[in-house]
């Protein structure tokens, strides 16, 4: 294809100051605090898909930093001090996120967040309840005072079926993904960074200074490269701790009776749901089959679908019809420690990937930390 290039494509629209790949949160968040920090510096983004691809459209858009159980779970891997540290960090890029683009771009909405469990899940809601005092102290001083707190009276008013009880969280937010995107894009474009879709990265060569970015559409010569593609990664950089998680998801028509308001979580977070527009999204279910859904495919499979519908009918909304509009798949990243993983991997080619399952909250702070890492190399 380079061959078919004339000499005022190849100078103009093939060499860059920093390439990004992958138009997602982190990706959006680099190019933008590059492009604010040295105006002059001349940055694309190569995206592989029309929209953003992986998770970043298609998550459920919850402006959240852990339920409960989930910070157990997160204590009990990295330990108190670093907890703290993580919960800081994804608060303050929730932060960074709304004072970027304004809260009501984003729709962002502080509706509080919801924990559920069910009758006979007494064990893990004692040990949660129990826990509250320990984490609304932890968390104080970032975010506020008393987080999180029992909201029993709750259940009726939602609706709800076989719940046993709820800890609210204040805090908690909720925003519209296909906004804050669309927000991230339009942002970065006024401030001059060329973003090209349906333009898949082939590989990557470091020969040299200058590292080239091969694609079907010609190769990019730049001096930096960042990778954002999160679960995506190790097609170009081999070796990382990164492992795929697929999310499925579903969306309700509107239901003219729906009572639920905010975002709620349950069976420590691999289950979601929230309202929009008279609707309900529901998410989840990972859990059902690890193995299978440790993967970068995009779709989705019968027996979690079954699971979420199965969720819908008998706790979230019993009694009540309802019809499935939409259904889909967004691929997450974990690994076996719970930060991002910001570095240079290869000489010129940096990387930020592997928010697990926090992008909304860790994005913008994560494209902003491997930026200032390139920018510091330049």
């Amino acid at each position: 294809m380079n061959k078919q290039l004339s000499y005022w494509e190849k100078t103009s629209f093939f060499e860059f100051d920093i390439i990004v790949i992958g138009s997602g949160i982190v990706g959006l968040n680099a190019a933008i605090h590059l492009k604010i920090t040295e105006p002059g510096l001349k940055v694309a983004i190569l995206e592989s898909g029309f929209l953003p691809s992986g998770a970043s459209t298609k998550n459920a858009g919850f402006a959240c930093f852990g339920s409960i159980s989930e910070l157990i779970e997160q204590e009990s891997i990295c330990g108190t001090d670093a907890l703290s540290e993580l919960i800081e960090k994804r608060w303050k890029g929730l932060l960074k996120l709304r004072k970027l683009l304004g809260d009501e771009v984003i729709d962002y909405n502080q509706l509080g967040g919801y924990e559920l469990f069910k009758v006979g899940d007494e064990i893990l809601s004692t040990e949660c309840v129990v826990k509250i005092e320990h984490y609304n102290s932890l968390i104080k001083h970032i975010v506020g005072p008393e987080a999180f707190y029992v909201a029993n009276e709750k259940i009726n008013a939602f609706g709800f079926s076989n719940v046993e009880s709820i800890i609210e969280n204040r805090y908690e937010a909720q925003i519209d993904t296909g906004k804050m995107m669309f927000g991230l894009i339009k942002y970065a474009q006024q401030l001059g960074v060329f973003i090209f879709n349906s333009c898949e990265v082939d590989s990557l060569s470091t020969e040299g200074n200058r590292p080239t970015v091969k694609t079907k559409q010609g190769n990019f010569c730049c001096k930096k490269v960042i990778v954002t593609t999160n679960a995506f990664v190790n097609k170009l950089i081999k070796g990382l701790d990164v492992t795929p998680g697929r999310g499925q998801v579903l969306i309700t028509k509107p239901i003219k009776t729906l009572k639920i308001k905010g975002t709620f979580h349950y069976d420590k977070g691999y289950y979601y749901f929230r309202n929009i527009n008279d609707r309900i999204l529901l998410g989840g279910g990972r859990n059902l089959d690890f193995s299978a859904e440790e993967t970068t495919e995009l779709s989705v499979t019968t027996n979690v679908q079954n699971a979420l519908e199965k969720l819908l009918r008998e706790v979230i909304i019993p009694e009540t019809s309802f019809e499935i509009d939409y259904r889909w798949s967004g691929i997450m990243a974990f690994g076996k420690t719970l930060s991002p993983i910001i570095s240079e991997a290869i000489p010129n080619v940096f990387c930020a990937v592997r928010c697990n399952g926090m992008g909304v909250a860790m994005g913008s702070q994560t494209g902003e930390d491997v930026a200032e890492m390139v920018l510091r190399s330049l």
